[in-house]
């Protein structure tokens, strides 16, 4: 139990429920930068700015009203149609991605040079989570485990993401290496919590790993701000339209979290074997 103020405390699945309508609301302004870079030319890249900004407020008002009953009543059932169309619109949107070129080409070169491919799967994660929450039983040695998964999915995801937009430039800097380097880390140690049943040391050695990509986000964060405002554009929203994604780092901490939440489930369920010396 998280306690926020005297009379506002928040258990692990509503934690879950916060953290989704925290991402569903800061998508609408990563996607609004991203689909700026040519204008929002295509109208279906009005779909998922939109679908965030209405989705997020609905998730709130519900989440606010019937927080001490969130999952069985009709913020339950509104959590459910948003997580299934919420899955929609990431499949569609990484179908329009590859479409842009990659299909046409099928090649290694447009593959990078696209627009990012597993970016829109962002809202089929949250989707996802938000069935979780409501489908499986928090109590049960599973929901920990399935967080931890998506987890684990969104440093998949981030790693190709790093090594996708990195190798535009093939490179140039050092630094650009930090962030794959740290998401493959995550990744690795993550996938042995999902498939084997894993002792309290190694659950507290996972908290450290997630530590670091905290660190690396915010200081990839830092490097792509400083790339932004030094940018060859007259303005600086220019280039932070067209300059490094601003944003992008912020996917280490922000998956960071998410693991967290499920590691602490985990490790609140795991109880260590007690050795009696004779």
């Amino acid at each position: 139990m998280i306690e926020i103020k005297s009379k506002f405390s928040l258990d692990r699945p509503q934690l879950l429920e916060v953290f989704v309508l925290f991402n569903l609301a800061f998508l609408s302004l990563d996607v609004f930068i991203a689909h700026s870079i040519n204008a929002f030319h295509h109208w279906a890249e009005w779909i998922p700015f939109y679908f965030s900004i209405v989705t997020a407020i609905l998730l709130t008002g519900s989440f606010l009203y019937y927080r001490s009953n969130v999952f069985r009543t009709g913020a339950g059932r509104l959590g459910s149609v948003v997580g299934w169309t919420s899955i929609f619109v990431g499949i569609y949107g990484m179908i329009l991605h590859l479409d842009s070129q990659f299909f046409i080409k099928m090649t290694l070169q447009s593959l990078v040079y696209t627009a990012p491919f597993v970016a829109p799967l962002s809202f089929a994660g949250l989707g996802f989570l938000l069935l979780l929450n409501r489908q499986v039983d928090s109590e049960s040695n599973d929901w920990g485990r399935w967080i931890v998964f998506f987890a684990w999915g969104g440093f998949v995801g981030n790693f190709l993401l790093s090594l996708a937009d990195h190798a535009q430039n093939g490179f140039f800097y050092l630094q650009e290496w930090i962030a794959v380097v740290s998401s493959a880390l995550a990744v690795g140690f993550l996938f042995t919590v999902i498939i084997i049943s894993v002792n309290r040391f190694f659950l507290k050695l996972c908290f450290w790993i997630i530590g670091i990509q905290v660190i690396v986000g915010l200081l990839g964060f830092y490097f792509h701000l400083v790339s932004d405002f030094q940018g060859p554009a007259s303005s600086f929203m220019d280039n932070l339209i067209y300059g490094a994604p601003i944003f992008a780092p912020l996917l280490f901490p922000n998956l960071a979290i998410l693991a967290a939440i499920g590691l602490w489930d985990i490790l609140d369920k795991t109880i260590e074997p007690i050795y009696e010396v004779s």
